[in-house]
């Protein structure tokens, strides 16, 4: 990691600085790592869109992993009944994935 050692003065209003803290908290940063970022065009995402991308990959393997049972189910001969509900559940995940998808 760099050795940073210089510092860099702003004047702010007492809501500029306010605003700016909040903003570092949303993301879930330092305010001087979130300044920084700022400053040099660095994108800086809130911790609801990292927990939003976590979820959505959550929610990816839980399709992969469904559709894997619904494949071997049927490969097996299964029960209408058993793969029925295995697309039942299938099609819950995909209602929450795009639930997440909509809030991102």
């Amino acid at each position: 990691m760099a050795n940073r050692r210089l510092t860099l003065k702003v004047y702010l209003t007492e809501e500029e600085h306010s605003a700016i803290r909040a903003s570092a908290h949303k993301a879930g940063l330092s305010l001087s790592t979130f300044c920084r970022r700022v400053c040099l065009g660095t994108p800086v995402q809130s911790l609801e869109f990292q927990e939003a991308r976590l979820e959505l990959r959550r929610l990816k393997g839980d399709l992969g992993r469904l559709g894997g049972l619904v494949k071997q189910a049927l490969a097996n001969g299964a029960d209408r009944e058993i793969v029925h509900g295995l697309l039942h559940e299938l099609d819950a995940r995909q209602q929450e994935l795009q639930a997440a998808i909509v809030r991102i």
